[in-house]
């Protein structure tokens, strides 16, 4: 994935609602938040941190994701169903977007069922943007 190929893929994003992006963080602020916290992010969404640090897709009512330089940050203590995991995001409705703590899945954690679905496991981060006017029922 480059910068080329998700400026391609928020442009797709912008035309179909309002989405608000971050500026990106720098990779030493990437690699120095890893080692504050013990975890190595997924590849793809490194590569998604450096193009754009968090913000907002599909406004008002869509998906948030957190940074490593912006608030609100990544959350790697709360709201996620064992510490294998990362918040790296939410869906409007609460749900958290999860990441494996050394590993490329994305997947979506089901507060109400208290489980991870099948279906909402994204084998790494552009999966699962990939998929997001999907997750939002938006179409595609």
């Amino acid at each position: 994935m480059t910068s080329d190929e998700f400026r391609k893929l928020t442009d797709q994003f912008n035309e179909q609602g309002k989405m608000n992006f971050l500026e990106g963080a720098t990779e030493d602020q990437i690699s120095q938040f890893e080692k504050d916290n013990d975890i190595v992010l997924p590849s793809k969404y490194k590569e998604w941190l450096v193009f754009c640090d968090g913000g907002e897709f599909f406004l008002p009512a869509g998906v948030q994701m957190y940074g490593i330089a912006h608030k609100p940050l990544i959350d790697t203590d709360d709201d996620r169903p064992d510490d294998n995991y990362v918040v790296i995001g939410s869906l409007a409705a609460g749900d958290p977007i999860l990441c494996e703590k050394s590993g490329e899945r994305i997947s979506i954690y089901n507060h109400e069922a208290d489980r991870i679905e099948d279906d909402e496991v994204y084998e790494d981060f552009f999966a699962f943007l990939n998929d997001l006017t999907e997750i939002l029922g938006i179409g595609g």
